[in-house]
């Protein structure tokens, strides 16, 4: 498997009542993969992975790994904050016939760079699944996975790469310095680098607001590829106000009302997550407007 290009951690759609609607996530997947993505990842942060039992977890896996067969591969988010736990959720990923799983650090108990390389070691040889390394400090009490930690993981055969949503470009150009790039990737999670972050030699991106203006991100990295740079910097140009509006609710709640508003709907985030006042509603609209994405 080539972890490359872009990857949206798609939104879990909800019905009125807040219980998972599948039917959504089956037609979310299909604009998805409509705009040529490389990807799909399921139960990620924008995916509310923390706000889902078991049971969503598994019918979520397998309704995506169903629907995108032999379209394009599935990573699942396996993330919790234990050990125990993420190999529990991990052997559930690699049963329902996942493509691969992102494993985000514990995000409370604030663990130490020798725990991280056990914690996510431990989890790579449970597994045949390769692995890919999710870098959130701000949702993790700060803790990050330092450069000199993901080196020595990366030397885990299927420890294949690391989503870097610190919002630091100095980390991510240490990271790819100090990784292998033949056998490992580094993608940007902060969506206002995504194409700095492709300056610097990063392998594409897991963008939370693909599911707002894929074609924006798409934009990005098509015209990076092809090496029309300008057109990339004016794609990023539109992006990253959508990008910054995502502080308009409370954790992915801005992404949810911008789909609405752009005509695809997928229900609530569960609460307290709620929904967003006139005023900033107004405010989101103005900016989707001003990036072409509304008339």
């Amino acid at each position: 498997m080539q972890l490359q290009g872009i990857i949206p951690p798609i939104v879990t759609p909800m019905n009125p009542d807040e219980s998972v609607d599948l039917d959504g996530l089956r037609a979310h997947i299909d604009f998805m993969l409509s705009q040529k993505v490389d990807g799909i990842f399921v139960l990620g942060t924008t995916g509310e992975f923390y706000a889902l039992d078991d049971s969503e977890k598994q019918a979520i896996t397998v309704a995506a790994v169903a629907h995108c067969k032999g379209r394009a591969p599935v990573y699942v988010g396996t993330g919790a904050e234990t050990t125990r736990e993420v190999l529990r959720v991990t052997k559930m990923a690699e049963k329902e016939g996942a493509d691969g799983v992102s494993v985000i650090t514990p995000y409370f108990i604030k663990p130490t760079q020798a725990e991280l390389i056990d914690h996510f070691r431990r989890i790579a040889e449970s597994t045949t699944l390769p692995v890919v390394l999710y870098n959130n400090p701000a949702t993790c009490g700060g803790v990050s996975i330092e450069p000199d930690t993901v080196a020595r993981l990366a030397e885990v055969p299927n420890i294949v790469g690391i989503k870097d949503s610190s919002g630091d470009l100095q980390n991510t150009i240490e990271l790819i310095r100090r990784t292998p790039r033949d056998k490992f990737a580094v993608l940007n999670g902060r969506d206002t680098l995504l194409f700095s972050a492709l300056v610097v030699g990063a392998q594409g991106a897991i963008p939370a607001t693909c599911n707002v203006a894929p074609e924006l991100c798409m934009g990005i990295y098509r015209s990076f590829r092809s090496g029309d740079l300008a057109a990339s910097q004016q794609f990023q140009s539109r992006l990253h106000p959508i990008r910054l509006a995502m502080t308009l609710g409370t954790g992915n709640g801005s992404i949810k009302e911008a789909m609405a508003l752009l005509g695809r709907p997928a229900g609530p985030n569960r609460a307290p997550i709620g929904p967003l006042s006139a005023e900033k509603k107004q405010k989101l609209r103005d900016i989707l407007t001003g990036a072409g994405l509304l008339s």
